[in-house]
């Protein structure tokens, strides 16, 4: 499902690349939040839990 991410703690956004190759910046992401979905073995359903949904985001073309 999720191909990459990253993360810019100075602006709180989560970048994620899905192996569909969409891209989306998920805003306002608490670091506390990306450090425990780099801690997780399912980066997908964690995404699905805890951030899809819940923040707002941009896709990128």
């Amino acid at each position: 499902m999720i191909r990459s991410y990253d993360y810019d703690p100075a602006e709180q956004r989560l970048d994620i690349e899905f192996v569909s190759g969409r891209r989306y910046s998920y805003l306002d992401v608490p670091e506390s939040l990306f450090d425990a979905m780099r801690r997780v073995t399912s980066k997908g359903g964690f995404f699905n839990r805890r951030i899809r949904d819940h923040y707002p985001f941009v896709e990128h073309a």
